[in-house]
């Protein structure tokens, strides 16, 4: 199930740096239904393996604060991808680098 999530984590994050790109370079794109469609279903898997290697690993325990930490930032991560994609300008890339940011924390619990 570790590896299921992980390419998981891996086509949420290609498929949103190719949106990104579209939504900078050829916005008309995004309105293509597999598009639209397609993130949503792949955070919900993701969100789903999740919480099966929660449950497979017994962490719902407070020792696994790590857990909540990951969720909580992923939460972040929705909101700063959702503001990158609704905005233009300085904003997406701020809203852009800051949702890296968040990426990048999100791994860095996972590994340690």
């Amino acid at each position: 199930m570790k590896h299921v999530h992980l390419l998981f984590v891996l086509l949420v994050t290609v498929t949103y740096l190719y949106r990104v790109y579209l939504a900078e370079r050829q916005p008309e794109k995004l309105q293509q239904k597999w598009l639209k469609l397609g993130p949503h279903v792949l955070a919900g898997t993701l969100l789903l393996t999740g919480i099966v290697l929660t449950v497979q690993g017994d962490w719902f325990t407070i020792a696994y604060g790590w857990i909540v930490a990951k969720l909580v930032l992923m939460l972040a991560f929705i909101a700063l991808g959702l503001r990158t994609m609704k905005t233009q300008g300085k904003p997406r890339w701020q809203a852009f680098a800051a949702s890296l940011l968040v990426l990048w924390l999100i791994v860095r619990i996972a590994i340690a």
